[in-house]
């Protein structure tokens, strides 16, 4: 299959090299020194270094050639770039189906990526999700992983996870877009807090707490979008929230381990040199939560501390302090 990735991030290039052995892939970067770097040393050093490329691989500058030819377009960029990339597929007038990597929620909208998307693309467009516990380091090695692709046409999605599928990455088809997508946005806000937990030292007793309790506000703002219970259960759900809470990996635990050592927000940004997407999704969690009226406490907490509103310490102090309550209510 001729495929395009569009975004030559660390997700971008770890796809490009994981799935070069069985199809034709473009990969088109916006930046054009990536561009000459993956060229010339056939490795991208700024986002993935010490990964080789295929040289397989064709790299593209021009939108335009890269997605004229392809069977299947993947956008691999931050959250904040899927709506500029889709606006400009829907200006080529591209009728390829659509995937994106990014989690999380646009930010000011609170709209979830397939809702981005769904505004942009043509009438009848179909489009779906790759998400789950994977790391891209991980993934542009070889080593195995298993994510979720959801699609908002069930036969692409079954279809598209068949042709994609391979001996280190497998992938399971999933018709709850809705659900794989908050899974995914709301793990990395969680994730924040299982780093500050551990950088406070507070054992693997709370840890564990925090990532149990996560995952019932996961599936509380999942299920009010209209997600599926079973989702939170699974690899967008369970999964990717125990990856990103643990791995040392994750840039969202990164985060959430700066704050406990009370390091200013754009310090920790600067440090880190990736986007963090539990940063700016919080926000919007926070945000939907009060408005469905859904009870998502360590989420709140975790917006707390990123606004400044509370210190790591005293946002942990506030959650223990809570009322008790019947654990499934």
């Amino acid at each position: 299959m001729k495929l395009t990735i569009l975004g030559a991030g660390a997700w971008g290039t770890a796809l490009a090299i994981a799935l070069a052995a069985r199809h034709q892939i473009t990969l088109w970067s916006r930046e054009d020194d990536v561009a000459d770097d993956l060229r010339e040393n056939r490795e991208n050093r700024r986002f993935l270094p010490g990964h080789a490329v295929p040289a397989t691989i064709a790299v593209a500058t021009d939108l335009a050639a890269a997605v004229a030819a392809a069977e299947l377009l993947l956008i691999a960029t931050p959250i904040v770039g899927l709506r500029p990339t889709a606006q400009k597929l829907r200006q080529l007038g591209c009728q390829q189906p659509v995937l994106w990597v990014c989690k999380g929620f646009e930010a000011d909208s609170g709209k979830l990526p397939h809702q981005v998307v769904g505004e942009v693309l043509a009438p009848g467009a179909v489009f779906g999700v790759l998400s789950g516990p994977s790391f891209a380091e991980e993934v542009a090695a070889g080593q195995p992983t298993a994510i979720t692709l959801a699609a908002n046409d069930p036969a692409f999605a079954r279809e598209a996870a068949r042709q994609l599928h391979g001996a280190n990455l497998r992938i399971y088809a999933n018709d709850d877009l809705t659900g794989v997508e908050v899974g995914g946005a709301v793990k990395n806000v969680l994730a924040i807090a299982t780093g500050a937990c551990d950088g406070l030292g507070l054992g693997l007793n709370a840890r564990a707490a925090l990532m149990t309790r996560g995952l019932a506000e996961i599936a509380r703002l999942g299920i009010a979008l209209g997600g599926q219970r079973e989702t939170f259960m699974g690899l967008a759900g369970m999964g990717d929230l125990i990856l990103t809470c643990t791995g040392d990996l994750s840039r969202n635990r990164r985060v959430g381990l700066a704050l406990a050592e009370n390091k200013a927000l754009p310090q920790i940004l600067e440090e880190l040199g990736h986007v963090a997407e539990g940063v700016y999704s919080a926000r919007e969690v926070e945000r939907l939560s009060r408005q469905l009226a859904i009870d998502m406490p360590i989420s709140a907490a975790v917006a707390a501390v990123l606004d400044g509103r509370l210190s790591a310490a005293a946002a942990v102090a506030q959650l223990m302090a809570r009322d008790p309550k019947e654990e499934l209510a």
